[in-house]
């Protein structure tokens, strides 16, 4: 039996999605790959999950993608199981964080790319190595990387499959802040906490505009939210009063 797997968690308002695949360094299996969208889909529906964070177990984010079925990959090309799994992370409706220790090579890169946020730990390692292997990295992946980093850094990266410590991928905007090791799991709760705590209207319609998701139909239809949800009422009156705001929009149900 495998012990290849996804698990979940869930603390408060946080879902803590964890990558473990002990024999590969966390390598996605295509089970784990198949398996995310539906977690995700799971947990995009609960209405307690404000935040979610993507991590690997035991000191290691994630070493890529398992590659045991070479023909099915290349088959699949733009298609692949890979693909829709980011994909389906990279349209998460609530915040989502990858807290980074050790490798975070390929897929795992991928992973972490789709995430709205990235806390890399000072022992993190950036790679992304389809150069190495003959092949083309999807062409959505590529872009979404691009946009994160620059084109340059983003052909660094491609051309040469060189990895990158954690300072450098700070200094190209690959991820947004690095932290001891120790001090990583620490600052990711406090970042998500933060999170927890604010308009979730708001969270969610800055992340479909900032990604691009969001039509001039659908920004009205966000401003409309805010008009008749009182968020904005309850923001300003928490402001005046000096005291937590109590937000309290949730996301119409679909359909």
């Amino acid at each position: 039996m495998s012990d290849a797997e996804l698990t979940v968690t869930v603390t408060g308002p946080v879902a803590t999605v964890v990558i473990r695949n002990p024999a590969r360094r966390n390598a996605m299996t295509p089970a784990m790959w198949r398996q995310l969208p539906l977690l995700l889909d799971g947990l995009e529906a609960d209405p307690a999950v404000h935040a979610l964070v993507l991590t690997g177990a035991d000191g290691t984010f994630c070493a890529g993608a398992d590659l045991g079925d070479l023909d099915e990959l290349l088959e699949a090309g733009e298609g692949s199981i890979a693909v829709a799994a980011e994909e389906r992370l990279a349209g998460f409706a609530k915040p989502t964080v990858a807290a980074i220790q050790g490798a975070c090579v390929g897929g795992g890169c991928q992973l972490a790319v789709a995430c709205d946020l990235r806390l890399a730990a000072e022992d993190a390692r950036f790679g992304v190595p389809p150069a190495k292997l003959g092949l083309v990295y999807p062409a959505p992946t590529t872009r979404r990387l691009a946009r994160l980093v620059g084109p340059s850094a983003a052909k660094h990266l491609l051309f040469t499959s060189e990895l990158v410590d954690a300072g450098r991928a700070l200094r190209i905007g690959l991820v947004d802040e690095v932290l001891p090791a120790d001090g990583l799991a620490g600052r990711v709760v406090a970042v998500t906490a933060a999170i927890a705590e604010r308009s979730r209207l708001t969270l969610a319609a800055a992340k479909e505009i900032i990604d691009g998701r969001a039509d001039d139909d659908r920004v009205a239809w966000w401003h409309g939210q805010v008009r008749a949800s009182g968020e904005a009422r309850e923001g300003v009156a928490a402001a005046n009063e000096r005291r937590p705001p109590r937000f309290t929009w949730t996301p119409p149900a679909a359909g």
